[in-house]
């Protein structure tokens, strides 16, 4: 309880931006206690504060791009007043809707010595192919692929943008798979140091405020985005887009080369169109290693 009170309080006075939350991690998690000793009240996580809104109540401003939020009052022309107002928020307000697909990565050898070495396997090379043909098949326009900087990843963006010519491609770190929070309740084959969360979920907290968000105001059009990056790092952006606990992302399970799609409205509003899809690949192809 002491958890969720301390992020509810922190929230409000939090601002965006990736930079600022890789430098704000100043804790660790939540300890575990054993046997019948009282559970210990512990702080978040710095890079979490602000992960959480009140219980059953959705922040509109959970990206700080809310119309309001972004005009400063204080310069208000007093002569002017509600016009003037109206027009800048007017101007500060989105006006397309962003269509996020996140995609996990096909199989690869997990038995690699070194990351350089964990490629595709020949069944996830198959698989790529055909999550590639799947994003064509809908008939998109899409805007960019944004990848992990890991071999896999990399790989397999390399084989789904053969089916999507011309569309950019850009690698970045902040997707890289880690450990992004402790999570709840916790699971006895997957037991990172605490040191990974503090640097992983930074990492990974900074990757969804600065991916995922409403529309910019000066964008005119809807946009069609492919993430192809890690299962964790995809289940905790849609624990954080939809308000979700962020502690219940391990309660998700998604495939190789799943498809999981994510709407953000120009209000703010955020939907889940699919998590993990992969009905498309014949039953003896999907995997989730």
């Amino acid at each position: 309880m002491a958890f969720r009170q301390a992020l509810q309080l922190a929230a409000c006075g939090l601002a965006g931006g990736s930079a600022a939350v890789l430098f704000s991690a100043v804790a660790v998690g939540k300890p575990r206690t054993g046997g019948d000793a009282e559970p210990r009240a512990s702080e978040p996580p710095g890079w979490a504060v602000g992960a959480r809104s009140q219980p059953s109540v959705w922040d509109p401003n959970w990206d700080r791009r809310e119309p309001l939020s972004l005009v400063n009052l204080r310069k208000r022309n007093v002569e002017s007043g509600e016009e003037e107002l109206a027009s800048k928020l007017n101007h500060c307000k989105a006006k397309a809707t962003r269509h996020i697909f996140l995609i996990r990565h096909s199989q690869y050898h997990v038995d690699g010595s070194l990351e350089k070495d964990r490629t595709l396997t020949p069944l996830g090379r198959e698989q790529a192919e055909l999550t590639g043909l799947r994003l064509a098949s809908l008939g998109l326009k899409f805007d960019k692929i944004v990848h992990s900087s890991m071999t896999r990843a990399i790989e397999t963006t390399d084989i789904i943008s053969k089916h999507l010519p011309g569309v950019y491609k850009v690698s970045t770190d902040l997707l890289r798979e880690g450990a992004p929070i402790e999570p709840d309740p916790p699971v006895s084959h997957w037991k990172p140091e605490a040191v990974q969360y503090y640097e992983d979920g930074a990492r990974i907290e900074a990757a969804f405020r600065s991916y995922i968000h409403r529309a910019d105001a000066r964008q005119e059009e809807d946009s069609y985005e492919i993430f192809i990056c890690h299962a964790n790092v995809i289940r905790y952006i849609v624990c954080r887009a939809l308000q979700f606990p962020p502690e219940g992302w391990l309660r998700l399970s998604l495939n190789n080369g799943s498809i999981t799609h994510l709407v953000i409205r120009p209000n703010g509003r955020v939907a889940l169109r699919t998590l993990g899809d992969t009905g498309f690949m014949p039953p003896d192809k999907i995997t989730r290693s």
